[in-house]
């Protein structure tokens, strides 16, 4: 795991912001759902939703550039990109 060598304190609620460079490097908005798990004596933090950016759908998905479509949104897109040329 690389370190960025930033460093947080948790507050007396127990929370911890994250750095707006790192979530704006992973295209996090706010009141994003993380999903939380302990691994390895480690506390890892992820997208809680794994679903298309466009309809939401679980079902599927493909990773494009680092954001999840699904095939129904990939098709449309393409007819889109297509019609655009």
């Amino acid at each position: 795991m690389k370190t960025s060598g930033i460093i947080r304190r948790i507050d007396d609620l127990g929370r911890v912001v994250i750095p707006v460079e790192m979530r704006r490097v992973l295209d996090m908005g706010e009141r994003e759902a993380l999903s939380i798990s302990l691994e390895n004596n480690a506390i890892v933090l992820r997208r809680a939703h794994a679903g298309c950016v466009f309809c939401g759908s679980g079902k599927d998905v493909l990773d494009f550039r680092g954001k999840l479509v699904c095939p129904r949104c990939a098709r449309q897109l393409a007819t889109v990109q297509a019609t655009a040329e």
